[in-house]
């Protein structure tokens, strides 16, 4: 019997690591995969972890230098580099630094855990160097590769697949009218406490139009977590000075986003990937235009989706379908039956009573909002196999006695007043090797002292989680008086 892959995936939040750990099941599906978090401001806590439901053989909190460390003293086929550009980056130059020439060494695969509208030259290239880039989509792909070849680098990592966590039951159209609405909040956009405060009145007002319906608030994270983004503005926290409080049918939720659309009718966002996944479901999906339509908001990404809305619209009894054509490109088809049309009337997760909602399953694993940690198939419901080619690239790769050095396309010859910088915040030199102390050894290290250094990093997290919600917005409003 063959000896299973060893899979590291280096995250640095909590929807990274859901990304990257489903993204190494799709390419190495028998694997020993472990998990590491990078230190940082959005180094995810055990609810949130919890909440995604993907577990990893083991998990642990590193620097980039000391995974940089773990990569060269244990041998790993591939390592999935879930992580923000500059992180990505710092990876690359400091494995680089480890296996300047051709040799064994593992295979580096990053990408994006969503939706890309801003900042797209500036993070493509800093993911370039990796064996595997994935795109989540044709569109993506076909961007991706421009900017690879408008700067002359080599375009041969980019690969089109899909978002790894698309899938589930198919939704059950429940007549003319909707009868749960979840609106799926976002961390950042908006990022005025005013927008944020209209969009959450504007859903408690749709709950008090129409009492026969439950309104959802779909929250990421709670007061004093943080995600993938900053949130200065917490809905908790807006919705405790809402006039009137919420209605008895609107109430704030968290959990697992695949579990939530499993009794989801309408699914309202501003440009949350959340939107992809309702659309890869054919659950009606409504992207607000409230606020305008702006590059900001980042839902100039769904012009010709056919699901540009407002609330009075939603209001009014709109139920928005995604475009066919729209969604073939940006990779969110929802499934096809045998007839090769979309399969929106078979629900192969549960069985939906009168009131259009899904009912618990015998083995529970299609409740509506499940309780539990419980880890969700991301394969149900899938149609062609999106990861194919990403697969056979890996293997092909992993098949190769020696593999060459990475080499990403920021030096110090194109980049030498902006490398180092990036280099230099996860304690590397210029040249990708470790500054000194950045790896501080274990061995010697007392457990009552490693216990304290634990205690003293999560207070001081939370001190910069505090700053950020509590006194940065204040002193911003003190600024516009």
């Amino acid at each position: 019997m063959p000896e299973r892959k060893r899979v590291a995936v280096l995250a640095d939040s909590d929807t990274r690591w859901k990304w990257g750990a489903l993204t190494a099941r799709r390419l190495v599906p028998d694997h020993q995969l472990t998990g590491f978090l990078l230190r940082g401001r959005a180094t995810p806590t055990a609810r949130q972890l919890g909440e995604v439901g993907v577990r990893a053989d083991r998990l642990s909190e590193v620097t980039c230098a000391e995974f940089l460390a773990e990569i060269e003293r244990e041998r790993y086929d591939v390592v999935v580099l879930a992580l923000v550009g500059g992180a990505v980056q710092a990876v690359l130059h400091g494995a680089r630094a480890l296996w300047p020439a051709p040799a064994g060494r593992p295979v580096f695969v990053t990408g994006y855990v969503g939706v890309v509208y801003e900042k797209l030259a500036d993070g493509l290239l800093l993911r370039h160097g990796a064996d595997l880039v994935l795109a989540n989509s044709r569109h993506d792909a076909q961007r991706f590769r421009a900017v690879y070849e408008g700067v002359g680098a080599d375009a041969a990592a980019v690969t089109e697949t899909a978002l790894p966590f698309l899938g589930g039951a198919p939704y059950e159209q429940a007549g003319s009218r909707a009868h749960t609405v979840v609106f799926a909040v976002q961390p950042s956009v908006p990022d005025r406490r005013a927008d944020r405060a209209y969009l959450l009145e504007r859903a408690a007002g749709h709950a008090r139009l129409h009492p026969e319906r439950e309104v959802l608030i779909k929250l990421r994270s709670k007061p004093g977590e943080h995600t993938t983004h900053l949130e200065e503005q917490p809905y908790q926290r807006l919705a405790e000075r809402l006039p009137g409080g919420l209605p008895a049918n609107c109430r704030l939720v968290y959990g697992n986003m695949g579990e939530v659309l499993d009794g989801t009718d309408l699914l309202v966002t501003v440009s949350s990937t959340a939107a992809l996944e309702s659309l890869h479901r054919s659950v009606p999906t409504a992207i607000l235009t409230d606020l305008g339509i702006r590059e900001s908001l980042g839902n100039h990404h769904f012009l010709g989706s056919g699901c540009l809305a407002s609330w009075d619209q939603i209001d009014s009894g709109l139920l928005p379908q995604g475009d066919p054509v729209w969604l073939a490109a940006q990779g969110v088809l929802p499934p096809a039956g045998a007839d090769g049309r979309a399969d929106r009337g078979v629900d192969r997760g549960a069985d939906r009573g009168a009131d259009g909602r899904a009912e618990r399953r015998a083995d529970g694993r299609a409740e509506r909002r499940a309780d539990g940690p419980a880890e969700r198939s991301t394969d149900e419901g899938a149609g062609p196999d999106a990861y194919a080619l990403a697969r056979a690239k890996v293997a092909g790769l992993l098949a190769a006695a020696r593999l060459p050095s990475p080499a990403p396309y920021y030096t110090l010859t194109t980049a030498p007043g902006y490398l180092p910088g990036i280099l230099a915040r996860h304690h590397l030199a210029p040249d990708g090797t470790p500054l000194p102390g950045a790896v501080r050894p274990a061995a010697g290290e007392s457990r009552l002292r490693r216990r304290l250094r634990s205690h003293l990093r999560e207070a001081a997290r939370g001190a910069y989680r505090h700053g950020v919600q509590r006194v940065a917005p204040v002193i911003r409003r003190l600024g516009e008086l």
